[in-house]
């Protein structure tokens, strides 16, 4: 992207447009989490009776 905009670095591209994007911290904060934290786990089957 910064090199189609013309910009000769990465970091001029990301402060000159990221205030356009305002919901991409929350966005990039779900995506790692997705990737790092364990999947919720899903019950092994019926519930023994007490």
């Amino acid at each position: 992207m910064s090199e189609y905009l013309g910009h000769s670095d990465p970091g001029l591209t990301l402060r000159v447009y990221a205030h356009l994007m305002p919901s991409s911290q929350d966005r990039t904060r779900k995506a790692v989490d997705r990737v790092l934290l364990p999947a919720p786990r899903e019950p092994d089957g019926p519930e023994t009776a007490q």
